[in-house]
């Protein structure tokens, strides 16, 4: 049973309603570069417990299930329970801190929400089942080809810069699931180029 992605899940929804119902809460754990400056150092992982709204809790939860079972099972066996947790908690504090040094003069900048340790679930586990089908809006996608998609939209959204989504978090947070998974098993590189080029005859 993928016991630490559950309680993930339920701790990330449980603070996520509290902050929905206190504002102050919000304020004291979102991403705020100010307030890291002045030593608050907790918001650069606390920011990935808290959500924008309904929607944007659940797709990231019901993305971090389907991705976070398995990871959690392939990973535990390696670097066990709390090795998977600092993996998750990781993933959080890599995926925002380009943004940190980017905004960390911007008084008006803010961030929140697990999107960049989810996105680092999603891409260790693309790593490992690289044409394994993802469904995207119910349509059957292969899971390499939404990685390369998912990437250039994400690098064209972040250098055209507006809308209220962080999508450097996304970038950064998918780069450390490969960075990881290649450190914990350098061969996986070459597995993953053979089992993408195998369809192509390659």
């Amino acid at each position: 049973m993928p016991i630490v992605t559950f309680s993930i899940i339920a701790i990330t929804v449980a603070v996520s309603l509290m902050a929905w119902r206190s504002k102050s809460l919000l304020d004291a754990l979102i991403y705020w570069p100010p307030g890291v400056s002045r030593g608050q150092w907790w918001r650069l992982l606390s920011h990935g417990f808290i959500h924008a709204d309904g929607a944007h809790l659940l797709f990231n939860m019901i993305t971090l299930y389907f991705f976070g079972t398995v990871m959690e099972q392939v990973l535990t066996s390696r670097i066990g329970l709390f090795g998977f947790v600092l993996f998750y908690l990781t993933g959080i504090l890599v995926a925002i801190l380009p943004s940190h040094i980017r905004h960390r003069g911007d008084p008006r900048y803010r961030s929140l929400g697990a999107s960049g340790a989810v996105a680092a679930m999603l891409f260790a586990y693309i790593l490992l089942q690289p044409w394994s089908m993802l469904f995207v809006f119910f349509l059957p996608v292969p899971a390499i080809l939404f990685a390369v998609v998912y990437v250039a939209y994400s690098f064209w959204a972040d250098r055209r810069g507006g809308g209220n989504i962080n999508h450097s978090a996304h970038l950064w947070g998918g780069a450390w699931g490969v960075a990881f998974m290649l450190w914990l098993e350098p061969r996986l590189w070459q597995r993953f180029l053979g089992e993408v080029l195998a369809p192509l005859g390659m």
